[in-house]
């Protein structure tokens, strides 16, 4: 099974993404966080989360509130276990600054947010295809 975190403010944008991947052909599990703080609490397994999951993706918007996902990526990256998780900025933001600094401090790929249910359900199905069948994936041993 496929572990997702899904770290996201948007109910309806959770929503969308949550229907999207419900298509999927690869079994999944998708927890989901609303701010960049809780975030990190799952990732590190602290607090209300000691039993979750290492998710084996984060899909990760850049504008959260408490903290944003660029924090986010930063404290990813300088932690040996955490930097080891594919992280996918899924976001509203097409600017150029946005997406060079979000490959610099550590996102393996950036994907605008498209508008509606029909164009994320494509996204879902290549981000599908390649995360899960094509890419090997750190086995969570390592992290």
């Amino acid at each position: 099974m496929i572990e997702i975190l899904l770290v996201e403010d948007d109910e309806g944008d959770i929503e969308l993404t949550l229907e999207a991947f419900k298509q999927s052909k690869v079994t999944l599990k998708m927890n989901v966080v609303r701010d960049g703080i809780e975030a990190m609490s799952y990732l590190r397994q602290e607090g209300s989360f000691q039993k979750a999951n290492t998710p084996d993706l984060v899909l990760l918007d850049l504008n959260l509130p408490r903290k944003d996902g660029r924090e986010v990526l930063k404290e990813m990256e300088v932690d040996e276990h955490l930097k080891q998780i594919p992280v996918v900025v899924l976001t509203t933001s097409s600017a150029d600054e946005d997406i060079l600094k979000s490959y610099q401090i550590g996102a393996n790929a950036y994907v605008t947010k498209p508008v509606g249910l029909e164009g994320l359900t494509k996204v879902v199905k290549l981000m599908e295809e390649f995360w899960f069948t094509i890419v090997k994936l750190p086995p969570h041993e390592v992290i």
